[in-house]
């Protein structure tokens, strides 16, 4: 074996590592988030202290990326208030329903619902830019759909008013993530990854950050000392070291490759739900987590194959 063929490796498996161990990291957001809301938090207000503690490191990165470049790389500004723009999208109003879901949602069904945005994926590409729809995108929804089904029918006690609503602002999440993906693509290309995310997150960040003023004020809810180290490890390892984590991991091993080592996150999310939060898993959540993860490995594994094909 060739000393490239073994470094090659060596960076596929870096890759991958990076990819599982940022999807782990994400995993673990709806499980702090539940932590948190037992000190009376809001969605608003928690969303606003992660953003804060998260943004002088974006910026930080925004800023080194842009220097390092020369004149002539760096995205024009036309480019840089789109990328500002899809950011709000996907880091703020996508994350807010993500949120303001989770108040009345279990962690686990909120991981899964959002698990099946890459189908939102499919149909906006076919509404908005006229993709194709292939035939395995719709079995692998279909499969997931019903997975949720199964899921919330298993226990028709459970679904109340609250949880209904909840699931509903959760897949809003959902779509509105899948409009960030379609719509950050070129942004990616135009301002390279890593500026792409400094200026996403940056704007999301300013913009979540307007909204609390908005509707809260200045004044800071009196949370006490172990809530604040929730939200510390929340804007750290569930939001910071992942993004970068993902960003590096997607370098090395592709975005297919990326999203095949993503469907861990809904396992060990389930698994920390039961662990730590005490929330309920029987034979209808196995089921229905199964459909859910089957559909979206078929989907993504099938895309995989066909990248590789055209590559």
């Amino acid at each position: 074996m060739s000393e490239s063929t073994v470094h090659s490796a060596r960076w596929r498996l870096i890759g991958f590592a990076l990819s599982a161990v940022g999807a782990m990291l994400f995993a673990i957001k709806g499980i702090l988030i539940k932590l948190i809301y037992v000190y009376q938090i809001d969605a608003t207000s928690l969303l606003a202290f992660r953003m804060l503690l998260s943004l002088p490191v974006f910026f930080g990165v925004g800023v080194i990326e842009w220097r390092r470049r020369p004149r002539d790389l760096r995205p024009d500004m036309r480019s840089m208030a789109l990328a500002a723009l899809v950011g709000i999208l996907g880091y703020h109003i996508s994350s807010w329903l993500d949120f303001s879901g989770l108040e009345t949602i279990e962690a686990q069904a909120e991981r899964l619902i959002l698990f099946t945005y890459p189908f939102f994926v499919i149909l906006f590409g076919r509404l908005l830019f006229r993709h194709k729809l292939r035939a395995h995108a719709l079995i692998g929804a279909g499969l997931s759909y019903v997975g949720l089904i199964v899921m919330f029918g298993s226990d028709p006690a459970r679904m109340t008013t609250q949880m209904v609503g909840g699931a509903t602002l959760v897949l809003a999440a959902a779509s509105t993530f899948a409009l960030y993906q379609l719509f950050a693509r070129e942004m990616i290309v135009r301002c390279g990854p890593a500026l792409f995310t400094a200026i996403a997150m940056t704007a999301a960040s300013l913009s979540v950050l307007a909204h609390f003023g908005l509707t809260h004020g200045v004044a800071l809810p009196a949370i006490p000392l172990p809530g604040w180290a929730l939200i510390g490890t929340l804007a750290i390892f569930a939001t910071i070291v992942p993004t970068f984590m993902m960003s590096a991991g997607t370098a090395r091993i592709g975005a297919q490759g990326t999203a095949i080592i993503s469907t861990i996150s809904p396992v060990v999310t389930i698994i920390l739900a039961i662990a730590i939060l005490g929330e309920p898993f029987g034979v209808g959540e196995a089921a229905g987590t199964a459909l859910v993860i089957g559909g979206v490995a078929l989907f993504t594994l099938i895309e995989s194959r066909s990248a590789r094909r055209l590559n």
